[in-house]
């Protein structure tokens, strides 16, 4: 790889200068957290459907032995940092007592009408320290007004119900569904709607930002957070945070964009990879035989986290109101394997060496990409845009892993890396790929050498914060 000629305009002791879009703190603070739950649990849950009429009967909902504190206990020990629930899907039932509707646990026969999931679940959640998110369908095939100005009151109403009656909301998530067949309090009709203005969406956002200013808000248009565009858990390859944000809205039809992002984007709008653990995203008993294999979640972990995304596993709680023992199994074994992908850092604390090093200050040294500290990073000069950092390892150091970060609060540069380790003298190539971002994770066959180097070239001057270097077990 060629190298860029070094700046000499380069002032000793000047920081990088931000590159393009750049994250807000809430959004740092959601690419920390890398792993969270899905749950959906509903009104389909009791009839066996994944999307609901809206004419089912509040009398269906009766977990026999609901318990919050085990989704809440069995996500925290799978490592997870928090729960995003359905508080209201497609078919308009409300998993709390809501004030502007009878559709809703409050005329359920489940403890006698006086139940609140979204409350159990937010006690639980802080209980074991996880974060706390809703769900809450815009569309609703249950209310007799969808289709006209006076939904959009009901619900904005709804809205404020959940954001302010169950503590802090880390996450927001609006489905892209919209419009369709429903019984619509009896006029059992379609209904379509513009899915670009019928929820005036800037002054819906406006809302949560009100009540919640540090949650993020999901759809496909974001404004925080964007759907990779597919229901796999997978995310391209190349994977931009960023976003031609004002091309987007819930719902619309280049969705498969999101799957990459854009070079070019106008805004920070990472991607967030869903999947459920079974078939359905609601439990069907038909499927307790068909929850993801420990070779799946481990790849959808690799295409999602390990490819500048976070991960958001769909947990179907099941007629009891518990997770099932099956995909708890399932998430454990996700979490050994993970566990021991990583265990050991072999790059840790190794001699490191760059090309090139922004002048002046120690901070910016190659030494910060091996401390383990995502607040400091190696950078180089300005007008550097090419340049390689090379780690000696003890002799016959074996490893299948790579793993590399860029520093992110200054936006996303890289547009091209590669690993090689040498061999008896020689440079052998190893791997290579495109977009790092927050997390890029690498996997291949066993290679031994006594050094790695990695070639990296950027759109603006090089701030990677780790790196780190792993030997899976086989």
């Amino acid at each position: 790889m060629a190298t860029s000629v070094m700046s000499c305009e380069t002032p000793a002791d000047e920081p990088p200068k931000a590159f393009g879009p750049i994250p807000s703190e809430t959004q740092l603070a959601w690419h920390d957290l890398q792993y969270y739950a899905f749950v959906h649990f509903n009104m389909n849950t009791f009839t066996n459907k994944e999307w609901g009429f809206g004419d089912e009967s509040p009398e269906l909902f009766n977990p026999t032995d609901l318990d919050c504190r085990q989704w809440a206990r069995v996500c925290r020990d799978a490592g997870m940092k928090g729960i995003i629930v359905t508080a209201k899907h497609h078919d308009g039932f409300c998993l709390w007592p809501s004030a502007f509707t009878e559709h809703s646990v409050k005329n359920a026969p489940w403890k006698a009408g006086k139940g609140d999931v979204l409350r159990e679940l937010s006690e639980a959640c802080k209980e074991y320290g996880l974060k706390f998110g809703i769900y809450l369908s815009p569309w609703d095939r249950n209310h007799p007004d969808y289709g006209t100005p006076a939904y959009l009151t009901y619900f904005r109403n709804q809205l404020r119900e959940v954001l302010t009656n169950y503590g802090e909301v880390f996450e927001i998530w609006f489905d892209g569904a919209n419009g369709g067949t429903g019984y619509y309090g009896g006029a059992n009709e379609e209904r379509k709607i513009d899915n670009q203005t019928y929820y005036d969406w800037e002054n819906t956002i406006q809302i949560v930002r009100e009540l919640q200013p540090q949650a993020m808000i999901f759809s496909d248009a974001g404004p925080d957070v964007r759907w990779v565009g597919n229901e796999d858990g997978y995310a391209n390859e190349t994977n931009w945070a960023i976003l031609r944000r004002d091309e987007f809205y819930p719902g619309s039809p280049n969705y498969v964009e999101l799957r990459s992002g854009h070079d070019d984007g106008t805004h920070w709008v990472p991607a967030e990879c869903d999947v459920s653990i079974r078939p359905g995203w609601y439990y069907h008993p038909e499927q307790d035989d068909q929850v993801k294999s420990l070779q799946q979640l481990t790849d959808i972990y690799y295409h999602s986290i390990g490819r500048n995304a976070n991960l958001l596993i769909n947990l179907p709680v099941d007629r009891r109101g518990q997770v099932h023992e099956r995909d708890v199994e399932q998430l454990m074994q996700l979490k050994a394997r993970i566990e021991s992908d990583f265990s050991i850092n072999l790059a840790q604390s190794q001699p490191v060496t760059a090309s090139h090093t922004r002048p002046g200050r120690k901070e910016y040294g190659p030494q910060r990409v091996l401390d383990g500290d995502n607040q400091t990073y190696w950078a180089t000069p300005d007008g550097v845009l090419e340049a390689s950092l090379e780690i000696a390892l003890p002799d016959n150091t074996t490893f299948n892993r790579f793993l590399i970060q860029e520093y992110v609060p200054l936006g996303q540069r890289v547009t091209g890396f590669s690993l090689s380790v040498q061999q008896d003298d020689q440079w052998i190539p190893v791997a290579e790929a495109t977009t790092i971002g927050y997390k890029r994770i690498l996997r291949f066959e066993p290679q031994t050498g006594s050094r790695i180097k990695v070639d990296i070239s950027a759109r603006a001057p090089i701030t990677l914060s780790n790196i780190g270097l792993y030997r899976a077990p086989d």
